[in-house]
């Protein structure tokens, strides 16, 4: 199953639903085409909720980096919300976790922009 995301808003946050392998090919594409489409289109309150991501490799890691990276460079904000163990384990393991802000339920997330 590649990976399928779906946007949604709540207050001034939009809220990137995700799904799927998060794996080189057309995980990290797909994702990193999102990210630009939502900060193209004047959003800067990006919340990447992980909760159904099934699988994530080094790309995949990368390409939540490059999200990271530029989303701040141009303005905005890149959050990650819903967490699974694996991907938990990764970011900890790589000490990425100090990079990102984690939050683990979406109305928590959603004030932190406030």
């Amino acid at each position: 199953m590649t990976l399928k995301i779906s946007k949604r808003n709540v207050d001034q946050v939009t809220i990137l639903d995700t799904a799927g392998k998060l794996t080189i090919g057309e995980g990290d594409i797909v994702l990193r085409n999102s990210i630009h489409e939502s900060l193209d289109a004047g959003v800067r309150n990006l919340l990447l909720n992980l909760a159904s991501v099934s699988t994530i490799d080094e790309s995949g890691i990368g390409e939540l980096v490059s999200a990271y990276v530029t989303a701040r460079n141009r303005g905005g904000n890149l959050k990650l919300v819903n967490l699974p163990p694996k991907i938990q384990d990764v970011l900890t393991i790589t000490q990425l976790i100090t990079v990102f802000e984690v939050y683990d339920n979406e109305p928590e997330a959603v004030a932190s922009f406030g």
